[in-house]
């Protein structure tokens, strides 16, 4: 059984942080990719943070957020998580976990796996 169930969201000011949790059941053993991707209103979705646990635990940050978030997993919980700091209204966005067998690396529609995402608001 596979499933992504985020939480975690809110509303933050600017310059703050805000840990968001996924439930990854199904992915973080089997060496899937794990995303978080955001879709800020009125834009596309863009990939955030990748995170390859078969790869020696590998991460990679979108450029707007390196030295900000970083992925993290446990994979004894099948939790995911992404801690970000110093957050900036442009951060703003519903941010969905999503997974793949497959190195989708940031071409987000090929994800095949979503979760229901979760709301970030930063003012």
């Amino acid at each position: 059984h596979v499933q992504l169930v985020e939480s975690g969201g809110g509303s933050v000011q600017a310059g703050g942080s805000v840990t968001l949790s996924c439930v990854a059941s199904g992915f973080t053993e089997s060496g899937a990719y794990v995303a978080w991707i955001r879709q800020a209103p009125g834009k596309e979705r863009e990939g955030v943070a990748i995170s390859w646990a078969s790869g020696g635990g590998q991460t990679f940050y979108g450029d707007s957020v390196k030295g900000r978030f970083a992925i993290s997993q446990d994979n004894a919980k099948d939790m995911v998580y992404l801690q970000m700091n110093n957050l900036k209204v442009e951060d703003t966005g519903m941010y969905y976990c999503a997974a793949d067998r497959a190195p989708c690396g940031w071409y987000v529609p090929q994800y095949n796996y979503w979760g229901q995402g979760t709301q970030v608001t930063v003012s």
